[in-house]
């Protein structure tokens, strides 16, 4: 019973330090390559022709600020300008879509950051 427990323990132990490792790697390597399918961003928050081009534009901006983020070598640096290119995106979209439309794209960016592990960074 002993060595069942122990096990068990072990396996948990193990498993945890793994999940953790993920994420730092996740926080430090592939977080940073940000890519957006505006056909797919389009059907979900059903845009128009107009606020296609205005989204697809903030996007990119969106885009190339995180990448700006991601060449900067002091954490407190990157953490602001990360905060700065998610409310700068935002901003963006707030002007762009619908109070409906925008509700939903910061439910799905706030999920998209927190899977990338950038949530870390919004304090």
């Amino acid at each position: 019973m002993k060595r069942i427990t122990l096990l068990f323990v072990a396996s948990l132990f193990v498993g945890a330090t793994s999940f953790a490792g993920e994420r730092i790697a996740n926080v430090s390597g592939n977080a940073w390559n940000w890519s957006v399918s505006a056909g797919r961003l389009t059907n979900y928050l059903e845009l128009n022709s107009n606020q296609y081009d205005e989204v697809s534009t903030a996007c990119e901006y969106f885009s190339d600020k995180l990448l700006q983020a991601a060449r900067s070598k002091d954490e407190a640096s990157r953490s602001a300008l990360v905060r700065k290119a998610v409310w700068g995106n935002l901003k963006l979209m707030k002007s762009a879509l619908s109070e409906q439309q925008y509700r939903k794209y910061v439910t799905l960016l706030n999920l998209t950051l927190h899977n990338k592990g950038l949530d870390v960074y919004l304090d």
